[in-house]
Formats: C-alpha cells, structure tokens, sequence
C-alpha cells in the first residue's frame, strides 16, 4: 500500500481558495475512481472534488466550514501498488487484453472493536429508576423537599424516591435534573432546555455576509405602491390560453421584467452599480435582471441578461430555465453574478408589504407582493379589482426619493395598460 495525496484543485480562474461545505467520505471509507470525495463552494456555485484513484481514506484534510486554498492537501488514500502502479483508466483500457479487469484493493481489515465499557452506575442513593408512581399515590417526602420542588417547578409525583417506602430524598431531586428528566410547568407540560449548535457554512454563510454587507453600507430608502393588475391578469389569462407550443407559460414577473426596461430607459440611473469605496457609480446599458430564487440550499439570485433585447416570452423562457437549473444545483456559476438590477416576489406566500434588501452594490431591488381582489371605487360605486403593492428599495445616497417614486409610478402605469408594454418606442 501507498499514500496517494489528493490536493484542492483549481476549481475557477482566479480563484485562490474554496470552502469545505460537505463531506461525501469519511476515514476508512473505501473509495472508486471518481467517486465524489467532497464538495466545495466558491461564488455560490458548488464544485464536487472526485477521487482520481481507487483506495482507501486515511485522512482529511479540513473540516465542514473550513476555507481551504488551491494546491492544499485535501484527502489522502491508501493505495494498492502505490501511486504510479496505476495507470489512467482509458489508458489501461486500451493495454489490457479482452475481458480482462483491473483488480480493485483490498479494503483494509478492520481493527478489533474493544468491548464497551458498561456505563457507569449510580449509586443507590441517586438512582433514577422506576416508572412514575400511579395515579393518586401520594409521593413521600419531607416539608423541606416539598418547598424546595416547589420552587424549582418539579411535580414529585415524577421523581423516583429511593428512601424507605420511596421516601424522595434531596439527593433524589439531584439525579432526577441531572438525568435529563426536567421539571414539569404549572400547566403540566415539560419544559425543554435543548440548544441545537448549526454551524453557519456554504451558501448560508454566502447570505449572511452579502446581507451584512448590503446592510452596513447602503442607506435604504423603501418606497411601497399599490398596482391594479385586473387588466395584466386577464391579458396574461389569454396568452396563456391561446399559447403556441413553442411559447412558455407566463407568469408575472416577464411583463414586470418588461415594464422594468422600459421605466429603466428613462431613468438610467436607476441601473447601475455603485463602487462606494472607488466612489464611482456604473450605469449599464444592458438590463442584467437578478431574480431571488429560493431553493433548498438557500436563497440564489440566477440573472436574466440583457433583458432589453428580449421580448415577453424570451424573459419567460431564460427565467424559467434559470429557476429551474438553480433549484436542481445545476447553475452555472457565471449565471449567478453580473445582475445590475434585482427582482424579489414572495407574493406566493401573501404577505402585503415587504422591505427587501438591495442586492450589494446594485442601487435598485423590486419587490412582488400578492395579489388580493380588493373593493375599489371607480367614482360612483365600489369594484372588485385584483390589486397588489410593488416594495421597491433604493440606495438612497445614489437614489433620490422623488427618483424612486418616478420609477416606480412609471411601473405602475405600466402594468395597469398593459397594452403599452407591446408598443415600442
């Protein structure tokens, strides 16, 4: 047997280190030619590390969390006839005579497992054994016990005494807290003192210093409008019904992608990235717009590019494709950055008003909330409309207030005509 090191490889160009999110080995697992070893994340995309040989795992280099740099020593293997004994698989496929198979290594034998140590033993004194007493048996026990359960909240009638005749003792109180058994509230219902340790690593991590950062350095500025949508949701009805087999379903965000470009073109301002500390603001021709997306590791935001140049159903088809490859974990990593304007619905799960975070450095985010049929009155009587609030952020030292309302009246009158998003120029 041999050692066969396996270092962190370079997993994206100019990428210097990745962290350690998950372990797929453990030590003395046995492992194949390109079995996954390890996952790492670096820019929110999640790279798996194979395994180049067969053998068995005799170390690990870092721990789940761990930032670990390119060129490290990641995992180490023993070996059948050492590192250089094995040859390329394609090339030994082609060497070998027909039928014949490479023999696999002996997995290592076990080390004798020592018996267990009996686990210790109260003494009778603190013994916690037996089951409650019954129903209506009085526990017995001294006017100093009962004062002192009493005032810790414990019901006697679940301590086991070990005095004569089950006499509760002090001593029984003791072991009754520190076996785990804890007192029971006034109400009768056992409190709970468990404390879960969840390490914060991967994407989780990934949030968490992108939603500090957008939070310590950009002065928010909320603004919050109701949008009459009865006209969109019926157009998008139609569409949907009279679809062509090559065209996607349409959802909301395509025709508030579309009202985006358009209040965008006015306002350009409003599409930029701003370098706070080369104190610098970059405004984009091209509409990047990064749309939140949860998924089961976390929040991504995948972005649809170059928005203006798509119609309707191109929007609907990139942002359905992109949707769906981030919730499966098959995004491309450069299909998560370069977002210069950000959308954020969680109008499928209500919710009236929101105050969603800006996307660090965008200066713009544009937030969905649900659509409710709400009373409203048309100048003569009251009518049922399909109404929701767009919550909008801005950076407010990049983005005025009146800026802000403009942009976001702009969107309004957008989406209650929808017609107009049809009309060019």
């Amino acid at each position: 047997m041999a050692e066969h090191v396996i270092k962190l490889p370079d997993v994206g160009e100019g990428v210097a280190e990745a962290e350690l999110v998950e372990w797929h080995v453990k030590v003395g697992d046995i492992v194949r030619e390109d079995a996954v070893l390890a996952a790492v994340m670096t820019d929110k995309a999640t790279v798996e590390i194979p395994s180049p040989v067969d053998g068995a795992v005799v170390w690990l280099g870092a721990e789940v969390g761990d930032t670990v740099a390119v060129g490290a020593a990641l995992v180490k293997l023993d070996v059948a006839g050492g590192e250089e004994a094995k040859p390329p698989a394609a090339e030994a496929a082609r060497s070998a005579p027909a039928g014949y198979e490479p023999p696999r290594p002996e997995p290592p034998k076990p080390a004798p497992v020592p018996a267990a140590a009996a686990p210790p033993q109260p003494g009778p004194a603190h013994a916690v054994t037996g089951a409650p007493r019954a129903e209506g048996e009085k526990p017995l026990a001294s006017p100093a016990v009962r004062l002192r359960a009493r005032e810790a909240g414990i019901d006697l009638r679940q301590v086991p005494g070990s005095g004569p005749a089950g006499r509760i003792g002090h001593e029984d109180l003791d072991a009754f807290v520190a076996h785990g058994r804890q007192p029971l509230a006034a109400n009768g219902r056992r409190r709970r003192t468990e404390i879960e340790e969840v390490k914060v690593v991967g994407l989780r991590r990934r949030i968490a210093e992108r939603m500090t950062l957008a939070k310590a350095r950009i002065p928010h500025i909320t603004y919050v409008e109701e949008i009459d949508v009865t006209a969109l949701e019926e157009l998008r009805a139609r569409l949907n019904a009279e679809k062509r087999g090559d065209r996607p379903r349409l959802t909301m965000l395509p025709f508030l992608m579309r009202a985006m470009v358009r209040a965008i073109a006015e306002q350009p301002k409003l599409n930029a990235l701003y370098d706070d500390e080369g104190g610098v603001i970059r405004r984009h021709a091209g509409v990047h717009i990064g749309v939140a997306t949860q998924t089961d590791a976390g929040l991504m935001v995948p972005v649809v590019r170059h928005a203006e140049a798509r119609d309707l159903w191109d929007c609907a088809a990139e942002l359905a494709r992109l949707a769906d490859a981030a919730k499966a974990g098959a995004v491309a990593r450069d299909e998560l950055s370069g977002s210069t304007i950000t959308i954020t619905s969680l109008g499928a799960m209500g919710g009236i008003v929101t105050t969603p975070v800006i996307n660090y450095p965008e200066v713009t985010i544009v937030g969905v909330n649900k659509i409710a049929i709400r009373p409203v009155w048309d100048g003569s009587a009251f009518e049922p409309r399909k109404v929701m609030n767009l919550s909008s952020a801005f950076d407010h030292r990049v983005i005025d207030g009146w800026d802000a309302a403009v942009f976001v009246q702009r969107l309004k009158a957008l989406l209650e005509t929808p017609a107009m998003l049809f009309v060019e120029g």
